[in-house]
């Protein structure tokens, strides 16, 4: 077995190295360090389903699923000594607690700092923060149902969206059969999330587009309607900023060509904004304090000398 596939841990009695295949649990890649994230998610005490899907992906990534899970368990030591296995399996424990307290939340540290395997820390949080399944169920549906879009963009609704679908899926499976009854169960989830998809829209800026769809039969896929709904918001972002435009330009004409009544020309032109205009007079460039209609020329033109 070559370097390339294998590591070193040591010699056996007839002074050949011994490996650890690349395929071991055991195996740590050079690359390996203990400041190494699994997950950008970082476990801060209320998100342990969402953290530790994200951490055990990362772990089995890392063919190190089997120690959080209690699989590798550790090796004995040979009379009285400690194995190079046991060595190796400490130095892995060492890494991955390492890893571990790299994606929680530095305020829950001391809670396994003195923990001593990493099998341990994991059984530890799952057993504090874990929730059960009819509990978190129902916090999840009593989510969905109040989740609107309210001043978000469709985008960052439609992303809580569907994390709160996602995690409802791991709590209620799909069964797996041939008689087709699997099938019917994912078509009606699926219809179900269009429902509650549009459901949730700004009524005042998709609610025609949203009668349209529903009138559909069969109802329209979920990718789809996100897809119109998503065109439509492009669309309505585009044609606001040309309206803006259109009055900002509008404005500017009225006033640029308005000299006779206004008592200017026309505004800056360098910064486009419009000069000051008195609340008392109606003119532009002095304000109140400085109107000659409210407070006489005498008096405007002895402040100016003060």
């Amino acid at each position: 077995m070559t370097g390339t596939d294998a590591k070193s841990i040591g010699s056996s009695g007839d002074n050949e190295p011994r490996t650890i295949p690349i395929t071991s649990p055991l195996y740590l890649h050079p690359s390996d360090n203990p400041s190494l994230k699994l997950t950008q998610t970082i476990f801060n005490g209320d998100n342990y389903d969402l953290w530790a899907d994200a951490d055990k992906n990362g772990l089995d990534a890392k063919n190190k699923l089997g120690f959080v899970e209690g699989e590798v368990k550790k090796p004995e030591a040979v009379e009285g000594e400690d194995s190079l296995e046991l060595l190796v399996w400490r130095q892995c424990n060492a890494m991955l607690k390492a890893w571990l307290r790299n994606v929680i939340d530095e305020k829950l540290h001391p809670s396994i700092t003195f923990t001593v395997t990493v099998a341990e820390i994991w059984e530890e949080l799952k057993g504090r923060y874990a929730a059960g399944n009819a509990p978190r169920v129902h916090q999840l549906k009593s989510d969905l149902y109040e989740c609107k879009q309210g001043r978000e963009s469709v985008v960052e609704y439609y992303t809580r969206l569907k994390t709160i679908w996602d995690e409802l899926a791991n709590y209620s499976k799909v069964p797996k059969c041939t008689c087709g009854a699997g099938a019917m169960i994912i078509k009606e989830r699926e219809e179900a999330k269009v429902h509650e998809f549009l459901m949730g829209l700004d009524t005042a800026l998709y609610g025609g587009l949203r009668t349209n769809l529903l009138m559909e039969d069969p109802i329209t896929s979920l990718t789809r309607a996100y897809a119109l709904v998503l065109r439509e918001e492009r669309h309505t972002n585009i044609t606001k900023v040309k309206e803006e435009r259109n009055e900002a330009a509008m404005a500017m004409h009225h006033y640029g060509t308005g000299r006779g009544r206004g008592g200017f020309s026309r505004p800056d032109a360098e910064t486009e904004e419009l000069p000051p205009r008195c609340t008392q007079s109606g003119k532009f460039y002095h304000t109140e304090d400085s109107c000659y209609d409210k407070h006489g020329y005498d008096v405007v033109k002895s402040r100016g000398r003060g």
